[in-house]
């Protein structure tokens, strides 16, 4: 099977100077000299997609430079990208609305307002896995790239209420919003975003998976929100069925997507006869 390359990168870039569109996902074998044919002689991308490409690191992204006409990067789990690499791209690439950044580990508040003095038109930021970032950056990417409208922050497990606070404030075109697995996030934090000017018209869909702190108070606090169509909400320990109940009838064509353990009968029950819960396997 034929192998992508930065010969292959270097074959498109000299053939299809107008190109646009470039997916090079899960293309092991791309370097930095692939991306120095890509900067070099594709001036007019718009569009580059570059997941799990492990080689891809600082100065792959320092060739970028050049594709200044940029709007969409995806660099979803490329581990070896570091905070110099995203001043590079933020310097440059001031057309970005779409950028996808989860799984890259590595990267600091540096990144954040890196992007907060390049690219203050993003639309769409993922930042699922970086567990480096804190409320300073957070606080400072609200205030300035305030035209953010989708945020994936998952397992940013520093994140706390006084981040939501900032987003209530400035992120007024605010829709879909995850924070799955920030464990600090309290009723507090979800109390600002519900009760934001901009809640009840623009949030739809808000993730809250496994936040272990968080209880039916927000889920009142988010009842306000007429136009939130899903929330998640799976091992959140302390929701109740009766809290979900009053959510929907609030917020009727809402979609709930939540998970309670099933009770475990009590040993005794049923005269002498074994009892044990439908979801596990009798070994």
């Amino acid at each position: 099977m034929y192998t992508v390359s930065d010969e292959s990168l270097k074959a498109l870039a000299e053939g299809c100077p107008n190109l646009e569109v470039i997916n090079i996902s899960w293309c092991d074998n791309i370097t930095d000299e692939g991306f120095l044919h890509i900067g070099a002689r594709l001036k007019k991308l718009r569009r580059l997609q570059s997941k799990k490409c492990i080689h891809v690191d600082n100065d792959c992204l320092s060739h970028l430079s050049s594709c200044s006409l940029l709007e969409h990067l995806n660099l979803h789990s490329c581990h070896a990208v570091g905070d110099e690499g995203i001043q590079a791209v933020a310097s440059s690439c001031h057309l970005l609305s779409f950028l996808c950044l989860s799984g890259c580990t590595n990267l600091t508040d540096v990144s954040l307002h890196a992007l907060t003095t390049g690219c203050k038109d993003l639309r769409t930021l993922e930042l699922a896995g970086c567990a480096q970032f804190t409320d300073n950056g957070f606080q400072t990417l609200a205030r300035i790239c305030n035209q953010l409208q989708r945020i994936d922050l998952e397992e940013c497990i520093l994140l706390t209420d006084q981040s939501l606070n900032h987003f209530a404030i400035f992120l007024s075109h605010l829709e879909q919003l995850s924070l799955s697995h920030c464990e600090l996030i309290t009723d507090e934090g979800i109390r600002h975003l519900g009760s934001a000017p901009s809640a009840p018209e623009h949030l739809r869909v808000i993730e809250l998976d496994n936040c272990p702190l968080i209880t039916d108070a927000s889920l009142e606090h988010l009842s306000g929100c007429l136009s939130l169509g899903r929330i998640e909400l799976y091992d959140c320990q302390l929701i109740s069925r009766m809290g979900i109940r009053k959510l929907r009838q609030a917020l009727p064509d809402i979609k709930v997507h939540a998970y309670f353990a099933p009770v475990t009968p009590p040993l005794s029950v049923g005269g002498n006869r074994q009892r044990y819960c439908k979801c596990c396997a009798l070994l």
